[in-house]
């Protein structure tokens, strides 16, 4: 069972949420709050699979919200998912900075929804295609030279050429598939490189892995 927590200060949107979580057999909404200060609180005492947390709520917001859950080693089970009805903005990056899991936009259609909260359940990051490829647009180019260009002090020193490779398509939206098909190798190979990159980075998920790539300078900022 896949136990869901609804964080948004619109009492609408939470009914709306929870009807459809609530008629499917493997889910179950544990708790609901309407700002980020009763969310973190209910968090901790529900220990959800799955936290839904909306950006804009008052008390406390999505981001700081989701900032204290995954610096909580209690709270290490809970993916965050952040919910949102913007497109890409400053709010994107630093939830993923804060350790979100990913985001949805709240317009998604009802099927890609359940299947998001599936998938985040999973431990797999889940970024709303729109916002990926706006992401990625802004502040992603192209994969500096895997051996070079890095800066040190990041932990990408400790991972090999290839898991460097693995890290900078990760970060360039790719799928397991996707990155398969780029470094001719099998999608389950690709999967481990990302898992032991991931390990070796103490990266919660894919997405911080993307936060990485781009901090460290393995991916660098348009412009740049």
């Amino acid at each position: 069972m896949i136990r869901v927590l609804l964080v948004d200060d619109q009492p609408l949107l939470r009914s709306g949420f929870r009807a459809l979580l609530d008629i499917e057999d493997d889910i179950e909404v544990v708790a609901e709050a309407g700002d980020g200060l009763e969310g973190l609180l209910l968090a901790r005492e529900h220990l959800p699979d799955i936290a839904l947390i909306d950006i804009q709520m008052p008390v406390v917001d999505g981001i700081e919200a989701t900032r204290r859950i995954a610096a909580d080693p209690a709270l290490a089970g809970v993916h965050v998912v952040i919910l949102t009805n913007y497109g890409l903005d400053e709010y994107v990056f630093n939830a993923l900075r804060a350790g979100a899991a990913g985001f949805l936009v709240k317009d998604i259609q009802p099927e890609d929804f359940l299947h998001s909260v599936r998938v985040a359940a999973r431990g797999d990051a889940l970024l709303a295609p729109s916002i990926t490829r706006k992401l990625i647009d802004r502040y992603v180019t192209q994969p500096l030279d895997t051996g070079t260009g890095t800066r040190t002090g990041t932990g990408l020193e400790e991972l090999t050429a290839r898991e460097r490779e693995a890290v900078a398509l990760v970060a360039q939206g790719l799928s397991n598939d996707e990155i398969a098909d780029r470094m001719v190798i099998s999608p389950m190979t690709a999967k481990t490189h990302i898992n032991r990159a991931m390990t070796k980075l103490h990266a919660r998920d894919r997405a911080q892995l993307v936060v990485l790539a781009y901090e460290s300078g393995l991916v660098v900022p348009r412009g740049s």
